[in-house]
């Protein structure tokens, strides 16, 4: 399953830290300000996701910067279009004489368009830009365990919005299966995975196709999570969330404005405590978690705007 904090405290811009269980690494979305991510979880962190790059939301990448030169390893970092450049841009604005090429390297996945991705490698001191191809695909980052896809949204700007999901787990009962445990379990389940029901398993001496024991196999949906940062609260962008997040188990979403500062959401291409909350309803999101809030709003602001978001998300229930 996946485990999300958010690092950033009342007033500071948003970062949040997914994690997953038994499984090494950091995921960092999102670099705004954030008192509460350590040096440990940002040099742990194996892949940097960014909706966009508005001060609030990569500030704190030279955080990130300062802490991973010298983990002599590779970190990826997912952003929209634009993003291989900015991040250049803010490497080339420190002197790098004593750093060698092995500190660390850099693979950029742009998100350029719809099922367009561009890969690009940066490595000190010089940090020239190397680029390594284009992908038709929406999949950004991919480990044995999860994956995670990408939807971009209208925020003025291209927003890019993140879905974990942890890959299907196949399991077996071999207390309930009339034959003796051996390989043909592994080569079954392979067989699944890979979609082959053609392939011939040899139980107890016996060739037969994987399809005729899929009877056997008990298939565990993966985990999801969602990361849906600045958007406007439009149909458009409302129909590539229901598209995208339908039947997610939790999705930490931006809630930028109360409902009575609504003219200013649609001013600034926000999103809004009801319509936040409505269009986790529509989705059917069975865990949403409003964030990212106005740094105008105190405590007590953010308590009501929470009450309005789950008014909004219960609405009909």
């Amino acid at each position: 399953m996946f485990r999300a904090e958010v690092k950033s405290r009342i007033g500071e811009d948003i970062c949040i830290m997914v994690k997953m269980a038994n499984h090494s690494w950091n995921y960092i979305c999102e670099c705004g300000d954030a008192s509460d991510l350590t040096v440990k979880e940002v040099q742990n962190t194996q892949a940097v996701f960014i909706s966009h790059t508005h001060i609030d939301h990569f500030v704190n990448f030279d955080t990130i910067i300062r802490h991973q030169i010298g983990i002599q390893r590779r970190v990826v970092i997912c952003g929209p279009k634009g993003i291989a450049k900015q991040v250049q841009a803010k490497l080339l604005g420190y002197t790098w004489n004593l750093i060698n090429e092995d500190a660390i390297i850099y693979e950029i996945r742009e998100y350029a368009a719809e099922n367009e991705l561009h890969i690009y490698e940066i490595k000190p001191p010089k940090w020239e830009l190397e680029k390594n191809g284009v992908e038709q695909t929406n999949v950004l980052f991919a480990e044995k365990e999860f994956s995670v896809k990408g939807v971009l949204l209208d925020h003025k700007t291209p927003s890019l919005a993140y879905k974990f999901e942890q890959v299907d787990t196949v399991k077996i009962d071999l207390s309930a299966v009339p034959y003796k445990p051996g390989r043909w379990v592994g080569e079954l389940k392979k067989a699944y995975e890979m979609n082959t029901p053609e392939a011939i398993i040899e139980v107890d001496g016996e060739g037969v196709p994987a399809q005729s024991l899929y009877h056997l196999l008990t298939i565990k949906k993966g985990d999801q999570l969602g990361v849906i940062m600045d958007h406007a609260a439009n149909a458009e962008n409302h129909a590539l969330i229901r598209t995208h997040f339908q039947g997610c188990h939790q999705v930490y979403i931006e809630s930028f404005y109360q409902n009575s500062d609504e003219e200013q959401a649609v001013t600034n291409y926000h999103s809004y405590a009801k319509m936040s909350g409505a269009i986790m309803r529509e989705a059917d999101v069975k865990k949403p978690v409003p964030v990212h809030f106005s740094r105008r709003y105190d405590q007590e602001d953010i308590d009501r705007l929470k009450a309005e978001f789950q008014a909004a998300f219960k609405k009909g229930k």
